[in-house]
């Protein structure tokens, strides 16, 4: 087996062997002596020659940012020396990125061009350092912050859920867990600001614990082609990522505060950053607090509320030899656990309450379905992160020593027993160490080089009296080697990564009380046998994208994925409060391995963009639920309570193809207006098996979205930034689901219409007052469940016989975003 140990030394012999071949330039000098660059320039309007004021000039590799003054120009007094990539970015007019020698001594002179729309040359960081987006060919898309303060939500998935290739398996309001081209769970990898985010990703009842409101913006690559990440990347990547840090001598902050009616769901968020004489910090804190939501169908769901405190940022500096800081992040979520239980007679949802000792099942009033309490079952998370964020400068070309080491800690109580309300049943304590080392080299010749090394140790214990996974310690790494080229309008790019994961689970024996005890105890019970499991394997990617033009590009991708099982499938036995399975592990199961084939051609122009993404992906050993029946046809195999099902984990060969088209229309003369379209759609079989199997579990339908939208710069002299849009979002019937053993259900089309205003309220001055934002989701109040809702198989409302609790009902939000200037 590969320890850490040797994974971390087979990456040193990997950088050493660059070195050797002379690809590395001197080593650097020692940060005291090291000499800073000062790199300046200027942005004026390419048409009139103005100079443009208020411009973002940002090294995203550097974490260094700055504005343009009155006159347009910019200057950075510490930048470190090598050759970067510098994103200039200014409302109404193109992108421009472009690599730099910030030790040249030469200012930057940059002529903008005015555009209708942004062409869309957007930075994106996942894949290796910073590239442009169209010159990477692993499918990514970027949504900024525009975009998400655009956005009504519940949560940060939910934020990024419409996103074209993206949808979201959902738990009521406050669950949700991100699905890629129909892969989900541990088959994506989750990201905050670069580092895994390592919570409980196998569970149903599980979301990711990120504040959605300390998210400047998400990048979301699709399929295995990230090799930075490790094994569980098979689906894609979605890293969120946090503010860049602002520019030097400045002291700013955000107030944000959100309503919406459906659940009277309130959030509200602080951030506080500055950046003075090179020392640059970030902290925010947010409060958040939802009652139960309610539907046309159902009415007000009982026990669908949930509340949050979090609280995150980092404080650290940013100097010539490169950047280092300490980051800390807390989310601490209590929510309620739709059961869906109904009074046969009235319809109404019923509860669980303690009588004289015994437990009894009571219809819920009124009172109990407003306001924000939560009752029984329910789930309090907690989850505590505090790391280190470095970036070194090796050598006067700009090589760079990236490394990444965070603490984690994970908390879930479930709480299900109506006569000890505050007593777990389930309490899981997760506790992990991860760490990324990554060396850039000094680009060279249109070379450019990465190797590397991550990994983790990790250890979960069962703390209550119930358990569904076993006790385990995991312990993985991998080391990777990654490099791009480019030829002119030819980007070529292509790596391989080799992981290896040692689950050791701890075995666990129940006495009679159903109380751990000895092996040896008469009588005793085998919860859980214990194992020792190691996988290995191998992921590659190689890719290129072809600029034919400044606007159209073609791009073809092919990559090897690697995914080991999670605790969950291999040892899990036992069921969740609130849930509807009974789930059994399979300690036998072989790791995933899969091979796409990505290709996808896009035209950009100021009034025309249209792109196609389509795949196709081949996985060996797909592992998935299926229910077990008995020769009866029912699950009375184990006694888990009604409309409980018992589900365990197989394995099959799937095929999943398909890909996103969009198309944004901006018609001349009225470049204000915007139509923009797109539609996603995912085809999932399982090879060589029965008809009812042929179709794989959990895959979203085919959807279109439609947008008309507004954009109008400047209305008199308060109003800036102006826009309206109504969007249509239509979610096509999916009748290819997995019918075998009653597992799933058909899913009726439905179609929902969102619409929203918002502006920029400014003083005379010209400067910012705040930002307002009002949205309307389901604005004709639709009765709809998505195919990917747990709660579509919740228990059947036998005075209405529909089964199931429906989707949100119509919600309208209002944001409002103040900037703060202290210096």
């Amino acid at each position: 087996m590969l320890r850490t140990s040797s994974v971390v030394v087979l990456a040193s012999t990997l950088i050493f062997s660059f070195k050797a071949a002379g690809q590395v330039a001197p080593a650097a000098a020692p940060a005291r002596t090291r000499a800073a660059a000062t790199f300046t320039g200027r942005l004026t309007d390419a048409a009139t020659g103005q100079p443009l004021p208020g411009a973002n000039v940002v090294f995203p590799d550097l974490k260094q940012g700055t504005a343009t003054d009155a006159d347009g120009r910019f200057g950075f007094a510490s930048l470190p020396r090598g050759r970067f990539l510098v994103q200039v970015t200014s409302l109404g007019y193109n992108t421009i990125n472009q690599t730099v020698d910030t030790g040249s001594g030469q200012p930057l002179d940059l002529k903008l061009t005015p555009a209708a729309t942004e062409i869309g040359q957007v930075v994106v960081t996942g894949v290796s350092q910073a590239t442009e987006l169209r010159r990477s060919p692993v499918p990514t898309t970027v949504v900024d912050r525009t975009r998400l303060n655009q956005t009504s939500s519940t949560n940060v998935i939910d934020a990024i859920a419409h996103t074209p290739g993206v949808s979201q398996i959902t738990t009521g309001a406050a669950i949700s867990k991100p699905v890629v081209r129909g892969l989900g769970y541990n088959r994506v990898v989750t990201l905050n600001n670069g580092a895994k985010q390592e919570g409980q990703q196998w569970g149903d009842e599980h979301g990711i614990e990120i504040d959605e409101f300390s998210i400047d913006r998400a990048e979301i690559i699709k399929g295995p082609g990230s090799l930075l990440y490790g094994s569980d990347a098979m689906a894609g990547v979605i890293n969120f990522l946090a503010p860049e840090p602002i520019a030097e001598g400045h002291i700013t902050g955000t107030a944000t505060a959100n309503y919406q009616t459906n659940n009277q769901q309130q959030g509200y968020s602080l951030e506080n950053a500055g950046n003075i004489n090179g020392i640059n910090w970030l902290v925010r804190g947010t409060r958040k607090v939802a009652g139960n939501y309610q539907n046309r169908y159902d009415g007000k769901v009982f026990n669908s509320g949930f509340n949050e405190w979090d609280a995150n940022g980092y404080v650290g500096l940013n100097k010539s030899w490169g950047y280092s800081h300490l980051t800390f992040s807390t989310f601490n979520q209590n929510l309620g656990l739709v059961e869906g239980g109904r009074d046969s007679l009235s319809g109404r949802f019923v509860r669980d309450v303690a009588v004289g000792g015994q437990v009894e099942s009571r219809v819920v009033t009124d009172d109990e379905l407003h306001g924000y309490a939560l009752a029984v079952p329910r789930q309090l998370v907690n989850h505590l992160r505090l790391g280190t964020d470095n970036s070194f400068i090796i050598g006067e070309k700009g090589g760079r020593l990236a490394l990444q080491v965070n603490y984690q800690q994970n908390l879930r109580r479930e709480y299900g027993d109506a006569l000890a309300p505050d007593t777990p049943q389930l309490y899981f304590q997760l506790r992990t160490v991860d760490y990324a080392l990554r060396y850039f080299l000094p680009e060279l010749n249109g070379w450019n080089v990465a190797v590397g090394t991550t990994g983790l140790r990790q250890q979960n214990r069962n703390l209550a009296t119930e358990f569904l996974i076993p006790a385990y310690d995991m312990t993985e790494g991998g080391v990777f080697g990654v490099v791009k080229k480019s030829f002119g309008g030819l980007d070529l790019s292509g790596g391989l990564r080799y992981d290896v994961r040692r689950i050791s689970a701890q075995s666990l024996y129940l006495d009679a009380n159903e109380l751990p005890t000895a092996p040896t105890t008469p009588g005793a019970e085998t919860k859980f046998p214990g194992f020792l499991s190691t996988f290995q394997n191998y992921s590659g990617s190689l890719g290129a994208a072809y600029n034919l033009s400044d606007r159209l590009t073609v791009k073809a991708n092919l990559s090897r994925g690697f995914r080991a099982p999670n605790i969950a499938e291999l040892g899990a036995n036992g069921v969740h409060e609130g849930t509807i399975r009974y789930e059994v592990g399979n300690a036998n199961l072989k790791a995933e391995t899969s091979l796409q084939v990505d290709a996808g051609v896009s035209y950009t122009s100021d009034h025309v963009r249209f792109s196609v993404d389509a795949f196709e992906n081949s996985i060996n050993n797909y592992i998935f639920e299926q229910r077990v029946l008995n020769r009866a046809g029912t699950d009375s195999l184990v006694s888990t309570g009604p409309d409980i099902g018992l589900f365990n984990y197989v394995q099959g060969q799937a095929q999943l193809l398909g890909g996103e088209v969009t198309l944004d229309f901006h018609p001349h003369p009225l470049d204000w207006l915007h139509f923009e379209n797109s539609f996603s759609m995912v085809r999932a079989r399982q090879l060589d098996v029965p008809a009812e199997q042929q179709f794989l579990p959990f895959i979203p339908a085919d959807r279109l979205q439609s947008e008309l939208r507004g954009n109008f710069r400047r209305q008199g002299k308060r109003l800036t930034n102006v826009y309206a849009r109504v969007q249509l979002e239509q979610n096509f019937a999916q009748n290819r689901y997995f019918a075998a053993f009653d597992t799933e259900t058909a899913t009726p089309a439905y179609t929902l219409f969102n619409a929203g205003v918002g502006t920029d309220v400014a003083d005379a001055k010209g400067r910012t007052l705040f930002s307002l934002y009002l949205t309307a989701n389901n604005l004709f109040d639709v009765a709809y469940q998505s195919h990917l809702s747990r709660l579509k198989y919740e228990s059947i409302n036998y005075l209405s016989g529909r089964r199931g609790v429906y989707n949100i009902g119509r919600t309208l939000s209002v944001k409002v975003v103040v900037p703060l200037a202290f210096k």
